[in-house]
């Protein structure tokens, strides 16, 4: 029992709305955590479902369990009002539709108890049609490193998500971290700030089951213009951040691998999109990228191709290369210059004329022959 005592206390911070059909699931498993010694505040934002029936009566069973009601404030909102409210040495935050694998807790906390970081982050796995999937990006980021800075692994950044986690509770309040309201995307700000501003441990351990629910704000994103105009304010807050941080080598890795990392998603909705969101997407492009591009960037060759494309308003080439995308078997031909060896991508001329396209924006790296 001493030693019990002496385990450091946990903060979990737990949103909910909506989450009827899950939020037993997700409790159940915090409850089974190796590490015991956590006390959780459950966020009822405003659910118009049996979320805070379900979350009041988890209370009444484990006194390690409070339940805050509140008017519907966004994600961000229920955060930052469950981090008011809870106690601890650490701070975590559990989605409450998704689940943590037994030592999760045990795992981030043991690692910073040994190292003295600000914070610790862990892989996740996801639920798909075939189980539960690692994403490789996931597992190239979560390569294990103790104490780091950022200029150790820049690449990190990538890691955006709020729940695989576990912050120093000291660090937190020092640092003033919070979580944007009133905006979608909210987790990137937030744990760019982390990464920047902090030192951290990066487990390879998985840390997390991450459920993508039919109609989640991950299935819907970019399918509106105000989730795309949310989604460019998260990146140039991000961006900001990188740029004030001061240092070169860590904002070329973000601009290019972090920052456009998702962009192939909206690339695939320009067809059939708005006018308006096609301006969206056309500014936020050359707002973050400006005159360097995407060419630099680390998307696939298709996706580079296509940013190219946003960038010189040539909506209906966009359209013709994602929908001839869309029905390809496996990745788009490519050819071999006979003259220097360089190989390029072969985008048939009823699709697009390349001789109006910057041959940069063709060119194909090393490591995608």
């Amino acid at each position: 029992m001493r030693l019990f005592s002496r385990a450091p206390l946990l903060g979990v911070v737990i949103p909910a709305w909506g989450v009827e059909d899950y939020l037993d699931e997700c409790v159940r498993s915090l409850l089974a955590q190796t590490h015991q010694r956590w006390e959780a505040v459950i966020v009822d934002d405003g659910a118009t479902d049996r979320t805070g029936e379900i979350a009041d009566g988890w209370a009444r069973r484990d006194t390690r369990i409070s339940v805050v009601h509140s008017v519907n404030g966004g994600l961000g909102a229920a955060r930052n009002l469950g981090t008011q409210h809870v106690r601890g040495d650490y701070l975590a935050f559990l989605d409450s539709d998704d689940v943590l694998p037994p030592t999760a807790y045990a795992d981030l906390v043991g690692a910073l108890r040994q190292s003295g970081s600000d914070f610790a982050t862990g892989s996740i796995v996801r639920w798909e049609a075939d189980g539960m999937v690692e994403p490789p990006w996931m597992r190239r980021l979560h390569r294990p490193l103790r104490g780091a800075r950022i200029e150790e692994r820049p690449e990190i950044l990538g890691d955006v998500f709020a729940w695989n986690k576990v912050w120093r509770r000291s660090f937190w309040d020092a640092a003033d971290l919070s979580w944007p309201e009133g905006t979608r995307y909210e987790d990137q700000p937030t744990t760019t700030r982390s990464f920047l501003d902090g030192s951290f441990d990066v487990l390879d351990e998985v840390v997390y089951r991450w459920r993508i629910r039919e109609g989640s704000i991950t299935q819907t994103r970019a399918s509106s213009v105000q989730d795309l105009a949310d989604r460019w304010e998260t990146k140039r807050t991000s961006l900001a951040s990188v740029r004030t941080h001061g240092s070169a080598e860590v904002e070329q890795v973000f601009v290019d691998r972090v920052l456009a990392g998702d962009l192939w998603r909206y690339f695939l909705l320009v067809p059939g999109c708005s006018p308006e969101w096609w301006r969206l997407l056309r500014s936020g492009v050359l707002e973050l990228w400006g005159p360097r591009g995407l060419l630099e960037s680390g998307l696939p060759p298709v996706h580079r191709l296509a940013g190219w494309l946003v960038a010189e308003d040539r909506r209906a080439d966009v359209t013709a290369l994602m929908e001839w995308v869309a029905g390809l078997d496996g990745p788009a031909p490519r050819v071999q210059d006979v003259a220097t060896g360089a190989w390029r991508l072969s985008v048939p001329h009823a699709v697009l004329d390349e001789a109006t396209v910057d041959p940069a924006a063709l060119v194909l790296r090393e490591h995608e022959v």
